[in-house]
Order: structure tokens, then sequence, then C-alpha cells
């Protein structure tokens, strides 16, 4: 039996600004004065997703969870559109999944704001049995722009992430440190062209990152069905965990 809830959400994302407060230095030859700001900015959110539990969910055991996000496509307020790809759409056919998955939806006209994705995540760990130790985010296209930032935003909070025909800042990227990725993208994809996520995936291996990219010779710009259709993936997904990465770190060389 599947089990779906649909929800609004609202709450908090607060962020820290500055280092300190007061001046400096009295002032600059120019007149200028050296100033600096700590202080706490406070903003609210509205997101509207879908959220599924594994059958087996139970109060007593910690599950795994998946953020999957969207492409520009399926934005709006209608959270049927959804379920055109992905994980959604796997699951309105019936498909079961071991995660607790959330599937928010972007409103017109912007694309993900990490803010808003941020707070979402924090709503399910507090209300839901989440593994925080297993914590996966994915998205296509539009989404696997969102994928990659929420990667350089929380690398340290997310197991692995798994982007499919996304792209993202490569001057940044080597800030996710080790955290696992298996990009995905098409050869002919003339959207956003594949050079996007190879740039990204080349970056990483430079600073020695864990990342690994898969090109579909024939495929355009849909890339995502036949990604989210192997099984492989999530196998991946759920072999991926933080506590595996700090062993990593800690072992003797």
């Amino acid at each position: 039996m599947k089990f779906k809830i649909i929800i609004l959400v609202s709450g908090y994302f607060m962020i820290l600004a500055g280092c300190s407060s007061g001046p400096i230095k009295e002032s600059s030859a120019s007149g200028q004065e050296y100033k600096s700001l700590t202080a706490k900015f406070e903003q609210q959110v509205s997101i509207n997703y879908l959220l599924y539990l594994p059958k087996n969910y139970s109060d007593k055991d910690k599950f795994p969870l998946m953020m999957f996000l969207h492409g520009s496509g399926e934005r709006g307020n209608n959270l049927e559109l959804v379920k055109k790809h992905g994980p959604p759409k796997l699951i309105d056919q019936g498909k079961d999944f071991p995660f607790i998955i959330i599937s928010p939806q972007c409103p017109s006209g912007i694309r993900w704001k990490t803010n808003s994705l941020i707070a979402l995540l924090d709503e399910i760990i507090k209300n839901y049995n989440v593994d925080e130790n297993r914590i996966y985010i994915t998205g296509l296209s539009m989404g696997g722009n969102g994928t990659w930032k929420l990667a350089n935003e929380i690398p340290k909070r997310i197991a692995a992430v798994m982007p499919v025909c996304g792209w993202g800042d490569p001057w940044t990227i080597c800030e996710i440190g080790d955290l696992p990725v298996w990009a995905f993208h098409g050869a002919k994809d003339n959207v956003v062209p594949v050079q996007r996520s190879k740039e990204l995936v080349d970056a990483l291996k430079s600073c020695n990152g864990n990342a690994r990219l898969t090109i579909y010779p024939d495929a355009y710009h849909d890339s995502w069905t036949q990604t989210y259709d192997n099984q492989e993936v999530y196998d991946w997904l759920l072999k991926q965990t933080k506590d595996q990465r700090k062993k990593l770190n800690s072992a003797p060389f």
C-alpha cells in the first residue's frame, strides 16, 4: 500500500553574517571607517512537497532519506506536476522504495533556493524517523543544479548526491570535499551541454574528490528516465554513509 502525504511547511532559516561588531580601526586616510557586523538573519519560507514513507515505516527504526528535485517544467503550485519524472513518477506507478522520499515543488519563475530546501530537510528530520547518516540528494536538469548547490552548501549533512543533467560552479565545487557524487548526462544534450557535468567532475577529481560521471552516448536532455529506472543507482546510494566517509578520513596511511 502506497502512503503519500502532501503538506505545506513554513519555517525559519537562520544564517550568521559577519564576524564581529564595532570598528576595527578608527578610520582610513580617506575618512572611510572600517566596520564589521555580527547579526542573525531570519527568513520565513514556504514550500509544497510530496512525502513518501516506505511500506515498513515505523517509529521504532531509522530510515534513509532521499530528496528529489524536479526540473524547470514542473514548477508551480500543482503537485501533480512533480509526479511527471523520477521517483515520484515511479511511486505513482506502484514502485516501493526503502527511502523516505521528499519531493518539493519549486515555485514558478525561480530556481531552487537552498534556504527553503534546508528548512524542509530540518522539518522532516524533526518529525520523522530519519537516519541522518544516510541522507541523499538527487535531481534532474534544474534539479541537478539544485543538487550541486546543496552539495556545496551542506556537504557534511548528506551522505551522497546524484545530479542528473545538471550544472554548477566549478570554482567552488571542491568545497564539498569527499562527498560521494555520481553524476549522469546525455552526450547529445542540447539544453544543458554534457560539458557542464564534465567540468564539475573533472574539478572534483583534481582536488581528490569522490566523483564519477556516467554519459549516455545516445541520450539528449532526457538522461533521467534510464537513470531513475536503474536499480543500481538506488543500491549505490544505500551503500553511502557519512560514517563511512569518517572512517576513510581517519584511516592511517
